[in-house]
């Protein structure tokens, strides 16, 4: 298996392209200044992927933003901080601040010469359209938990991405799914039969971080500490470096 054996990279977003755990620790930081806990990068994380993914599975179709909101309200009884409404929808909203990584848009813009470029994000349609003003390319087609109904790793995610990209006459077998999260991504890759390739943006770090332990590791076909490697590999394959 080569990277120029497909036409089609199919993208997680958040914790691939958006350094989304540096914007939830920044985004946290009003209510972690008022907690009495002294909790680590690690800890605020993992707490936070346990309060976003339950949230997840109960409410499937509550846009991302506002249910980051609910997922502040968890935290903030957890932590045992009082915080009103504005301050949940606040948080929900600096989703629009999250930063891309620094080798984002470089690379997507070379990715973009060989590839067709799709999204399947855990995002609402509004907080993506910021996002993507940050990593510099127009994708070719964008499928949120919006349009669909649910969050990954459910299913009903990757049935919708196959339809849609069938429609256009792109088989799976031209896919390359293309995600940090094992929880998230390869998984429910690794069910509807799809070749991917793992961003493991957190091969510096202990655990998971923001993103759910997945129990049984999936199989990955590719392994990348960045895009900027997935680029490099892309080049040798074409004898370009």
């Amino acid at each position: 298996m080569q990277l120029n054996d497909f036409t089609t990279l199919t993208f997680d977003v958040y914790g691939t392209l958006i350094d989304w755990e540096s914007g939830m620790v920044a985004g946290l930081q009003p209510l972690l200044r008022r907690t009495s806990l002294s909790l680590t990068r690690d800890e605020i994380l993992e707490a936070h992927a346990r309060h976003e993914s339950t949230q997840q599975r109960y409410t499937p179709h509550l846009q991302y933003r506002l249910l980051l909101a609910v997922v502040y309200k968890r935290l903030a009884e957890a932590w045992g901080v009082d915080v009103t409404h504005d301050e949940c929808l606040t948080y929900g909203d600096f989703v629009k601040q999250w930063p891309a990584f620094a080798d984002t848009a470089a690379s997507l813009a070379y990715l973009k010469q060989h590839y067709k470029l799709v999204v399947l994000s855990n995002v609402d349609n509004e907080s993506f359209a910021y996002s993507q003003q940050k990593l510099g390319v127009t994708f070719d087609a964008v499928y949120t938990a919006e349009d669909v109904g649910s969050y990954k790793p459910a299913p009903r995610n990757f049935d919708y991405l196959l339809e849609k990209l069938g429609e256009r006459g792109i088989d799976r077998s031209q896919i390359l799914h293309t995600a940090e999260s094992l929880f998230h991504d390869h998984q429910p890759a690794n069910r509807h039969g799809l070749a991917n390739c793992w961003i493991y943006r957190r091969h510096d770090k202990e655990g998971f971080g923001a993103t759910m332990d997945p129990g049984e590791t999936p199989s990955v076909d590719f392994r990348f500490n960045s895009m900027a490697e997935l680029v490099e590999a892309h080049r040798r394959t074409l004898g370009d470096a």
